[in-house]
C-alpha cells in the first residue's frame, strides 16, 4: 500500500427498521499529494494503481484508519497486480479537496461521499459512476434496509454506504458525580447542569465551530425538540419554510446557550478535533457528537481505559412546551459511503476494490472499532462493549431519525449553513438573520 497523508456528517429514512435489524443481529448471540488524477496502469512492477482518498487520519480516527489499512493490505495480497495509493485528510479538509478535484474532473478512482443532497450535484455532473452492477454481484442483500437508498438517484445507486450514525450527548460520569448531577430529561434540567458546572469552573460542553457543522448538532436537536421531528425534512421537501417560528426559537436558544457560557471560550475558532480535546482531557463535562466517536469511549487502544470507564451518554433532553415530545427521536442517519469516479481509467478494478472494502468493513468495524456499519453483520458470539450494546438497544425503540440537515441540503446550502451556524454561535448574526439567509438560499435553489 502506498500512502499519501495530508494534515490533519445526513432526508429521514425508514431507518428505524434499519436500527431494529442491527439490534436483533447484535443481540442474537501529514504531507499531501499533488497527483490526484484517476489511477493508471503505471504502478511499480507494472501494477495497476487505484487512487483512494478517505477522511480517517491516524491521529483523530485511529480505529477506522487501522481497519482501512488492514483491508487495503488484504486486498493487495489477494490482488498482487493492484497497488492502492491513499490520500488521507481530516473531514473538513476532505470536503474542500473533493470540491477542488471535482471542479477539474480529477477525482480519485475511489473516494468517500455523503448521501442525499451532498451526492446529487456530483451525480448530475456525471462525476460518480453507477454502482448497481458491483452491488448486485458482491453485496446483494448485504445492506441494512433503507441505507443504500439514500445513495440512489433516479433508480441508480452512486454510493456504497459504510456506516450509520446517531447523535448523543456523551458525558463524564465522574464530573457529574462530583457535583451531584443527574442525567437530564428536560431542557431546564440541562440548563441547571450548565449553571452548576460553570459555578464550579468546569466547561459544561465542548464544541468546535470553526467549520460550523459541530454546532449544527445543537441547533438540529433544538429544532426537533421545539418544532417536532419532521420539521427540517419538511423544509428540504418544500413543505415548510426555514423561517418557521420554531426554527427561529431554536436559533435563539443556541445563542442563549452561548450567553450561559455553555461552551468553551473561543469555540468559533476551534476545529471539531481541537474542541474534542477539551472533553478527552476532562476539561469539559459534555460533548454532543455522533457514534463515529464510539471507538474513543469503548475500543480504542490509544485511549486509557480509566477515561473510557468514566464516559456515559444521554439522549438530548426534551424542551418544555415543544412539539418534539419523544426523547427517542434522534438526529443522525447514514455516514460516509464510497464512490467510484466516472472518468476513472481503472473503473472496474476500482469498483471491485470498493465493494471489497465495504464488505470487509462490515465484518471488522463492529468488533475492532465499535461503530455501527451499514451492512448486516451477525455479531452472535462476539464480545461487544456494553455501551455499544446499550446504544443498539436504545435505537430499537427510536421513534424517528432525522438525517443531518447539511446532508439533506445541497452542498451550496450546506456550506452556507455551516458558515451561518458559526456566525450564530459567535453572535455575529441574529437568529432572524440566520433563518432569513438560509430561507433565501433554499428558495433560490427551488426556483
Amino acid at each position: 500500500m502506498e500512502e499519501v497523508v495530508s494534515l490533519n456528517k445526513k432526508k429521514a429514512l425508514p431507518i428505524i427498521m434499519v436500527l431494529v435489524v442491527m439490534l436483533s443481529l447484535a443481540l442474537s448471540g501529514c504531507t499531501s499529494s499533488d497527483n490526484n488524477a484517476s489511477g493508471s496502469q503505471g504502478g511499480s512492477n507494472g501494477q495497476t494503481v487505484i487512487k483512494f482518498m478517505h477522511l480517517w487520519p491516524e491521529g483523530s480516527s485511529n480505529a477506522q484508519y487501522t481497519i482501512v489499512n488492514e483491508i487495503i493490505q488484504d486486498y493487495e495480497k489477494q490482488h498482487p497486480d493492484i497497488k492502492i495509493q491513499t490520500e488521507i485528510l481530516g473531514n473538513d479538509q476532505y470536503r474542500e479537496k473533493l470540491k477542488v478535484l471535482a471542479s477539474s474532473n480529477e477525482l480519485p478512482d475511489v473516494g468517500m461521499t455523503w448521501s442525499d443532497g451532498f451526492l446529487k450535484p456530483y451525480v448530475e455532473g456525471q462525476l460518480f459512476t453507477p454502482l448497481d452492477d458491483v452491488i448486485d454481484a458482491n453485496l446483494k442483500d448485504t445492506f441494512i434496509p433503507g441505507v443504500k437508498e439514500s445513495y440512489a438517484i433516479d433508480g441508480k445507486t452512486y454510493g456504497m454506504p459504510l456506516e450509520l450514525n446517531i447523535s448523543y450527548i456523551f458525558y463524564n460520569k465522574e464530573l457529574f458525580k462530583k457535583y451531584n448531577l443527574q442525567v437530564p430529561k428536560t431542557y431546564s434540567e440541562f440548563k441547571n447542569i450548565v449553571k452548576t458546572l460553570n459555578d464550579n469552573k468546569v466547561i459544561p460542553a465542548a464544541v468546535g465551530n470553526k467549520e460550523g457543522w459541530p454546532g449544527s448538532f445543537w441547533f438540529m436537536y433544538l429544532v426537533d425538540r421545539i418544532g417536532g421531528p419532521t420539521i427540517l425534512t419538511d423544509v428540504i421537501q418544500g413543505k415548510r419554510s426555514f423561517d418557521d417560528p420554531a426554527i427561529v426559537q431554536a436559533a435563539t436558544e443556541v445563542q442563549n446557550l452561548v450567553d450561559m457560557n455553555t461552551f468553551e471560550k473561543g469555540n468559533s475558532g476551534l476545529s471539531n478535533d481541537e474542541a474534542k480535546g477539551y472533553f478527552m482531557n476532562e476539561q469539559a463535562a459534555m460533548f454532543l457528537t455522533a457514534t463515529w466517536e464510539l471507538p474513543n469511549y469503548t475500543t480504542s487502544p490509544d485511549v486509557p481505559q480509566a477515561f473510557k470507564d468514566k464516559i456515559g451518554y444521554f439522549k438530548f433532553p426534551l424542551y418544555e412546551g415543544g412539539k418534539g415530545t419523544d426523547i427517542n427521536s434522534y438526529v443522525g442517519g447514514p455516514g460516509v459511503g464510497l464512490f467510484v469516479a466516472e472518468n476513472s481509467e481503472v473503473k472496474e478494478q476500482a469498483k471491485d476494490f470498493a465493494a471489497f472494502l465495504v464488505k470487509e468493513w462490515g465484518n471488522k468495524s463492529v468488533t475492532d472499532a465499535g461503530v455501527i456499519p451499514a451492512t448486516k453483520v451477525d455479531t452472535a458470539g462476539k464480545k461487544l462493549d456494553p455501551m455499544y450494546v446499550e446504544i443498539l438497544k436504545d435505537l430499537s425503540s427510536a421513534s424517528n431519525v432525522t438525517t443531518y440537515f447539511d446532508t439533506q441540503a445541497s452542498p451550496n446550502v450546506a456550506e452556507l449553513h455551516h458558515d451561518l451556524i458559526a456566525a450564530l454561535f459567535g453572535k455575529q448574526i441574529t437568529p432572524q438573520q440566520f433563518v432569513q439567509q438560509t430561507a433565501a438560499a433554499l428558495a433560490e435553489e427551488s426556483n
